[in-house]
């Protein structure tokens, strides 16, 4: 294929991290983090692939509220399980591309 002895090692450890690569981002669809605003008022669940999966809305806040104030709540709620799902997708996906010695 390759005159390079090392190239055809670098193609299959580049293989072998696509699987696995595949593999984690599958896993990471299935696992949930949930992130809270307003002391519970709101909790957002979300995937390690960034889909909410489900939003729990304390009725009380809706009725002792304003629009804006629950506006500003949600986006909370939802902005901050977004980081905690990039956060666990980060300490999945990390190592994988750390396997790969370029030199």
């Amino acid at each position: 294929m390759t005159d390079n002895p090392n190239m055809g090692g670098m193609l299959k450890q580049l293989r072998q991290m696509q699987k696995d690569l595949v593999k984690a981002q599958k896993e990471l669809a299935k696992e949930t983090v949930t992130a809270e605003a307003g002391k519970g008022a709101i909790r957002v669940t979300i995937t390690g692939d960034q889909r909410v999966t489900e939003m729990e809305i304390d009725p009380e806040i809706m009725a002792n509220s304003d629009a804006k104030k629950f506006s500003k709540l949600a986006m909370e709620a939802v902005n901050k399980a977004l980081e905690d799902s990039r956060n666990m997708a980060q300490e999945r996906l990390g190592p994988l591309s750390s396997g790969l010695n370029i030199q």
